[in-house]
């Protein structure tokens, strides 16, 4: 990948990429997608936002969706390991409980990708701006140069 470039010799041991000057924690992004995985089925998000409400057995979980039990068990499954829900015993029943904390760390990253194309965007105007801005020698706006493949 362009301006992709490995850096070692990190203190914790884990290997690090430098990418544009940000330094990127391969074991933080691999938790983010397996947060954005679980979350990118529509079953998954709905067990969230049931869990959310508060705690639940799988068997109640189960009994809201046209699918066997054993199916609703392998989604709280990939929402457990992506830690957006653990479980917990009570008796019998295996009850289902959000984790706060990761849905936080979710929407951080939302933010922070927001933030960006926020300031590309801010920085996109200023450039056109400048575009259009008149030269003080020629009181006629520039106009930007022609792409290639257009006609005048």
């Amino acid at each position: 990948m362009p301006g992709l470039i490995a850096v070692g010799g990190c203190r914790d041991g884990e290997r690090r990429l430098r990418y544009n000057l940000v330094v990127v924690d391969q074991a933080a992004e691999a938790r983010t997608d397996r947060i954005f995985h679980a979350l990118s089925d529509p079953t998954r998000r709905d067990i969230v936002a049931r869990a959310v409400a508060g705690e639940l057995s799988v068997s109640a979980l189960a009994r809201g969706y046209a699918m066997s039990l054993t199916a609703v068990q392998k989604h709280v499954a990939v929402l457990e390991t992506a830690d957006l829900v653990e479980k917990r015993r009570r008796g019998r029943e295996q009850l289902v409980v959000s984790r706060f904390e990761t849905l936080r760390g979710a929407r951080r990253v939302l933010d922070d990708l927001e933030a960006l194309w926020r300031d590309r965007i801010d920085r996109f105007g200023e450039v056109l701006a400048e575009l259009t801005e008149p030269d003080p020698k020629n009181p006629q706006p520039r106009k930007p140069d022609p792409i290639e493949g257009d006609t005048p």
